[in-house]
């Protein structure tokens, strides 16, 4: 064993988890307060049930023995009788590279989270990722990282996740969002509940993102320095970007854009991160965060599809960009494992068509699956929650909890008011019964003095 891999591993895979309640943090910050419980332990809870189907049969499924490039077969049922101690080809245990891959199996579907938050009933979205884990996670995982994959004999790169995780999570967003239907307040402009919580989730998400990106080199080598330094300037790139957009656009920048511009450059870059040069990455961060923005800003009201924090917007655009521009910057100088050279050092179109028809393929396959799926569960599950539910907020309708004492208090304040709207409609017949509470009219006079 390779005690300096073994361990960067496992300081990536607890990186890589604390991503997802940085995620938590991120969309519940963004929410109306009437939605932020509900919005946070969406996604926090998938923490437990995605380990859980992980190590039940997610892990064989993704990675033991091969069934036509497709998906893997059972035969450790929770693990049993799997040598977590074998070494893999970076002399770490097995079993450090199965709690790696347990990270990312937990913040996929937590992204698309984001999508339907304040209308899809917690019991769908809690069977929804059931279903979604067995019939689209887990054979994408095989197709794209087993060495007997579908994609992966295509010769299609992905570093950390572009497909497997962003355009997944992306095209699961919109395909739910479609099915939902738009808010009913759908157009209105709602507060966001908290902006410090949206930097504090994306201060954490990008720190995680090491743990991301770099730790998918799966030992300490120049790959995983690369994939550091790249993924900090697609970054950099993509939050400066969005913001000048926004000036240009608004004539004023946000915090609330820096940070979806910074989501957008961590999303982008990861498909690349170990395959191209630092400048290569300052293109894609720019790239793909300027395609993302037209996205949010502009195509997405045209055509009305309500994905309500833009969880297609970041993860699916920026996704599909940076696994195009892949075939683009990625070049033998960085990875020896690049074995056709990016369009942009000459390469001939083998590398960038193997990207785009990978990332064809993926859009296709969890268009196709998310939809059978959705629409047969749909049948015995009850999906959207009724409208007064949707109006009260989800936090009370599905979990009986308030984000604070504020909501109750503002309930309360509703509550008074409406008991007394006849004494605000008509105060001069209540005049006498309310004067002694009204210090306004006063005689200053009458009121005793002070003796010196």
């Amino acid at each position: 064993m390779n005690g300096a891999n073994t361990a960067f591993v496992l300081t990536s895979s607890i990186l890589v988890l604390f991503m997802t309640p940085g995620l938590a943090f991120f969309y519940g910050g963004l929410v109306s307060r009437r939605n932020v419980v509900n919005t946070m332990f969406s996604v926090f809870f998938i923490c437990g049930i995605a380990a859980l189907l992980w190590v039940a049969f997610g892990y064989d499924l993704s990675f033991n023995n091969n069934i036509g490039g497709i998906v893997g077969t059972v035969s450790h049922w929770f693990l049993g009788g799997l040598n977590l101690a074998a070494l893999t080809t970076n002399k770490i245990p097995t079993g450090v590279y199965m709690l790696f891959q347990l990270m990312f199996a937990i913040i996929t579907p937590a992204l698309f989270v984001g999508a339907v938050v304040g209308r899809l009933r917690f019991n769908f979205l809690m069977w929804f990722i059931v279903l979604w884990s067995l019939f689209v996670y887990y054979p994408l995982v095989h197709m794209v990282w087993s060495p007997h994959g579908l994609l992966a004999g295509l010769g299609v790169l992905d570093f950390a996740g572009g497909t497997v995780v962003h355009i997944n999570a992306g095209i699961t967003a919109l395909v739910l969002s479609i099915f939902l239907g738009k808010r009913l307040d759908y157009g209105k402009q709602e507060e966001h509940y908290n902006i410090p919580w949206v930097l504090l989730g994306t201060a954490i998400l990008w720190i995680g993102w090491y743990g991301f990106n770099a730790g998918s080199a799966l030992g300490i080598n120049n790959v995983a320095v690369q994939a550091a330094i790249t993924s900090t300037v697609s970054t950099a790139a993509a939050m400066i970007t969005w913001m000048v957009l926004d000036i240009i656009r608004t004539g004023k920048p946000t915090l609330v854009g820096v940070c979806t511009g910074t989501l957008c450059g961590l999303v982008g870059i990861t498909p690349a991160a170990g395959y191209v040069t630092v400048a290569g990455s300052f293109w894609i961060g720019l790239i793909a965060t300027s395609v993302s923005y037209l996205w949010v800003n502009v195509i997405k009201g045209k055509i009305g599809v309500d994905d309500t924090l833009d969880a297609f917007g970041c993860h699916g655009v920026s996704g599909i960009v940076g696994s195009i521009l892949t075939g683009v910057f990625a070049t033998k100088a960085v990875n020896p494992l690049v074995t056709h050279e990016g369009l942009i050092y000459g390469g001939s179109a083998h590398l960038f068509m193997g990207q785009l028809l990978g990332t064809v393929i993926t859009i296709v396959i969890v268009a196709v699956m998310v939809t059978a799926i959705t629409a047969g569960l749909r049948l015995v599950v009850r999906m959207r929650v009724d409208e007064a539910e949707e109006r009260t907020g989800l936090d009370m309708g599905e979990h009986g909890e308030a984000v604070d004492y504020t909501i109750s208090l503002s309930a309360e304040l509703d509550a008074f008011k409406e008991d007394t709207k006849d004494v605000m409609t008509f105060p001069d017949e209540f005049k006498g019964q309310l004067g002694r509470f009204d210090t306004t009219t006063t005689n200053l006079r009458e009121r005793p003095t002070k003796s010196h």
